[in-house]
């Protein structure tokens, strides 16, 4: 699905520049091109991270790769779903409970709506108010 072209430009003898890499679409225009078209072997190769361009074949057995392991995580994901089910069903596993969070137990307003203006004072601790803006 990817029709693309890598070249290299050597640089000239006596010069000491590094070789640059480019890719050129053979079938779309550059900025038809979005984040993410180009196969990761192909940025790998153009980062020059290593040495040769990719073929076609090795990207296509790649990208196989990659939706067998998509899929393979589907299954098992949707497979893990359904025991889960079974267990709380079943009782040998308790759901987990939807708790509300409403704040640090540390905190000095913790239960609390927001924190009071007023100091607070509690055995040996003293915390002072919080400060409210004028108006």
């Amino acid at each position: 699905s990817h029709s693309l072209e890598g070249f290299r430009a050597r640089p000239v003898l006596g010069q000491i520049i590094p070789e640059r890499r480019f890719v050129e679409a053979v079938n779309r225009e550059a900025y038809q091109y979005q984040i993410g078209d180009f196969p990761a072997e192909w940025e790998a190769w153009i980062r020059k991270k290593r040495e040769d361009p990719p073929t076609v074949e090795e990207i296509l057995r790649n990208e196989s790769y990659r939706e067998e392991m998509k899929q393979k995580v589907k299954d098992v994901s949707e497979k893990d779903k359904l025991l889960q089910a079974k267990e709380y069903e079943e009782g040998l596993v308790a759901e987990p409970s939807h708790t509300q969070v409403k704040g640090h137990a540390s905190a000095p307003y913790y239960g609390k709506k927001e924190p009071s203006q007023d100091p607070t004072s509690t055995a040996n601790t003293f915390q002072p108010g919080a400060w409210m803006p004028p108006g």
